[in-house]
């Protein structure tokens, strides 16, 4: 993210220029919030962390009073930016993940009334600024003001990930407070298939704290392992693998120190690695539908209040980079109980993907 950003010589301090931002906009000063946003997009880069720190949860809290019109993704960066260098997540998050949500309610207000008045053959237009004149204001209706925030919005959503990934990515308290509002408009916009917000959506669906059961066919035994921050299933499954497999309670060939590193170190993963995971089993629904790597662990579905996931032997052998998806974002995976013979039996009776190939169930 902070590439948006130049450093320039003779900048004010980061906290001068705040201070200027938050009284400009307070007194709905155009000239003088536009002179003062460009002195702060400056001074941020060269901050100071300190700075930063300070700077983080004041920046965030001017996006509900700063001008629709202006560059507001570009001010939430520079808060995610803050966050990035220490600023707390969660005094941020608010007014960001906020942000965030009306631009994608905006976003699909903008397509819905794009698409009821006009041609059934006419698309939806691609989110450049430069599809916003007289003839498409007119065209979504009501005053001009609210038609140019929405057109606004759907050509800036994609901008709103960067600050939103910060915060998202490095609290599991904010990810608790807002993910489940944010998730739904998310994923209703994606779903147009004219901005990419994979990052946003899977941030947005990352599980924390959640017990997952899961049951190795092959063996007939049966876990419940709790899980969280995991960005993706190519994690899951290296975790799984770490925790069953190298932790001696089903056979087969356990993951590298190397991959399994990468999927939990606290600290941030620096760049790509060439590092290669091996897939240990094939990843099945209760239903006995594939669970594939590139899908996330929310795509495991609930059985009676439980994610409820199958392991079986792999079809064919696979390997994929260990890196994780989220660089910032560590991923868990804790056995806690290991189930009994009875309570293994009556689980995979709820599913249809067939009797254990072995064991007493």
């Amino acid at each position: 993210m902070n590439v948006i950003f130049k450093r320039k010589r003779g900048a004010k301090g980061l906290t001068a220029t705040v201070s200027e931002l938050e009284e400009a906009v307070a007194a709905r000063d155009g000239g003088r919030t536009e002179r003062a946003f460009t002195a702060m997009v400056n001074a941020v880069q060269s901050a100071s962390d300190d700075e930063r720190v300070t700077a983080g949860p004041r920046l965030a809290a001017i996006l509900p009073a700063f001008p629709p019109s202006g560059p507001r993704p570009l001010l939430a960066m520079a808060a995610g930016l803050c966050v990035e260098r220490g600023a707390d997540p969660l005094d941020c998050a608010e007014p960001i993940l906020g942000a965030v949500h009306q631009d994608l309610l905006d976003a699909l207000e903008f397509a819905r009334r794009w698409t009821g008045t006009g041609a059934s053959e006419d698309g939806l237009p691609e989110p450049d600024e430069k599809i916003i004149d007289d003839r498409l204001l007119n065209r979504l209706g009501g005053d001009e003001y609210e038609a140019r925030r929405l057109a606004l919005a759907w050509c800036a959503v994609e901008q709103w990930q960067p600050p939103a990934l910060a915060v998202l990515c490095r609290s599991v308290e904010v990810r608790r407070r807002y993910s489940s509002e944010l998730l739904p408009a998310c994923r209703e916009l994606a779903a147009l298939e004219q901005h990419d917000l994979k990052c946003l959506a899977h941030a947005l669906a990352v599980l924390d704290d959640e017990p997952l059961v899961v049951l190795h066919r092959p063996t007939g035994t049966g876990f419940v392992i709790r899980i969280g921050g995991i960005g993706d299933n190519f994690q899951l499954h290296t975790l799984l693998a770490h925790v069953l497999i190298g932790g001696g309670k089903v056979p087969g060939t356990a993951p590298s120190a190397e991959s399994v590193r990468l999927a939990t170190d606290p600290e941030a993963a620096l760049g790509a690695t060439r590092t290669v995971a091996t897939g240990a089993f094939e990843l099945l629904a209760a239903n006995g539908e594939r669970i594939w790597n590139e899908g996330l662990p929310d795509d495991i579905p609930e059985v009676e209040g439980r994610r409820l996931l199958v392991l079986d032997d792999p079809a064919y052998e696979r390997s994929w980079n260990a890196d994780r998806f989220f660089p910032h974002l560590p991923g868990t995976a804790e056995l806690t109980r290991v189930l009994s013979e009875d309570e293994t039996r009556e689980w995979f009776d709820r599913t249809s993907c067939g009797s254990p190939t072995h064991g007493s169930t």
